[in-house]
């Protein structure tokens, strides 16, 4: 059984849940590859030792320089903020190493850009981090859709509502700073990944971008509190995605219904263990949604329990992200979400951006 070196780049909350996911995968999924926590960088030496020590790495980097040229670091995960994770994605591709990297994949639409240039340039395997995506009830869709089980998709909707910014008399922060840190930057992303994985590519859309609370803590905010999209797929569906971080009631609003010529799916990461299934076929007097709980026969469930309906939770999400990653190291060949992948969201972003600017539709391709 082969071991490889894993660098984390960042100790707080991701860092957090990528150094547990990568303690455990081995054991949950049994992986030919097996992590060894080598080396973690905060944001300070100071900040470095404490995340070693909390988290059992074998040493603390001065700075992520430090730890993507270190030889004993054989696979870099950046859980970062996202104004470095080009820099570090780039100087550990000149290195050949391996890279997962926490969504979205850069700072900006040229980040993303040269982060998949320098990635497919390089050769080496690459992966971004869409953990919701992950959950067995959302990989059962996927493949329901796949197998035309609702017949052709002729409707979407999807949203990911937050409320951690619903309180306007809150203080600033952080967030309330940078198109990157915005609804647009942070939660959008995820929901807008689920649309490309559940729908494929989105053509056009057509969009409306707004900061709905102008000041926090007598600070003025500089990005934007909630976004709605319309869009066309290249499939012809229609589809309608909303984010929101000042949606009062939701704590984890991550949700989509896709409605087709035999059916309909909805979905709803605050019931992450449960896939709601409409099927046109069933007799007139049973005809309803059926709530599907989560077991072992749908994707990745089985290696955490054997038993259905006792449900997965959110680092279940990033082990399975770390099985992917490692596995994806073995073949030597990359996985979905690959930098591409996360490049086509990035796009989304930018195109609905310019249709807000614009008012008018806009097509992704010419972003």
């Amino acid at each position: 059984m082969a071991e490889i070196g894993i660098g984390i780049v960042g100790g707080g909350y991701m860092g957090k849940a990528h150094s547990v996911a990568m303690a455990a995968v081995g054991a949950v999924f049994d992986t030919a590859l097996r992590p060894r926590l080598e080396m973690i960088a905060g944001s300070s030496p100071e900040s470095s030792e404490r995340y070693r020590a909390a988290y059992g790495f074998a040493r603390a980097a001065r700075d992520w320089a430090e730890l993507v040229a270190d030889p004993r670091v054989e696979a870099v995960v950046i859980a970062s903020p996202q104004g470095t994770h080009r820099a570090i994605a780039e100087a550990a591709f000149a290195l050949g190493k391996p890279v997962f990297c926490e969504k979205p994949l850069g700072a900006s639409i040229e980040d993303a850009r040269a982060m998949t240039d320098g990635a497919e340039a390089a050769g080496v395997v690459n992966m971004i981090g869409f953990n919701y995506i992950r959950t067995p009830a959302s990989r059962f869709a996927r493949q329901l859709l796949a197998e035309g089980a609702i017949g052709q998709v002729t409707w979407f909707r999807a949203e990911h509502t937050e409320d951690f910014f619903g309180d306007p008399t809150g203080p600033a922060s952080w967030r309330s700073h940078g198109d990157a840190n915005g609804c647009m930057g942070d939660l959008a992303p995820h929901i807008i990944n689920a649309a490309l994985a559940l729908m494929g590519p989105i053509e056009r859309v057509s969009a409306e971008i707004e900061t709905v609370h102008d000041t926090r803590g007598g600070e003025r905010v500089t990005n934007d509190d909630q976004a709605q999209i319309m869009c066309r797929f290249a499939s012809g569906a229609m589809g309608h995605i909303f984010a929101s971080r000042i949606a009062n009631g939701r704590k984890m609003g991550y949700a989509y219904e896709i409605t087709g010529t035999k059916g309909a799916i909805r979905f709803d990461q605050e019931d992450q263990n449960a896939l709601w299934l409409y099927r046109t076929d069933d007799p007139e007097g049973q005809r309803g949604f059926r709530k599907i709980l989560t077991g072992p026969e749908h994707p990745d469930y089985l290696p955490f329990c054997q038993g259905p309906g006792h449900g997965t939770g959110y680092q279940d999400q990033i082990i399975i992200e770390a099985k992917d990653f490692l596995e994806a190291i073995t073949a030597g060949e990359s996985r979905w979400p690959t930098f591409r992948d996360g490049l086509a969201v990035s796009e989304v972003v930018a195109a609905a951006r310019r249709a807000h600017a614009s008012r008018t539709w806009e097509q992704v391709k010419e972003v």
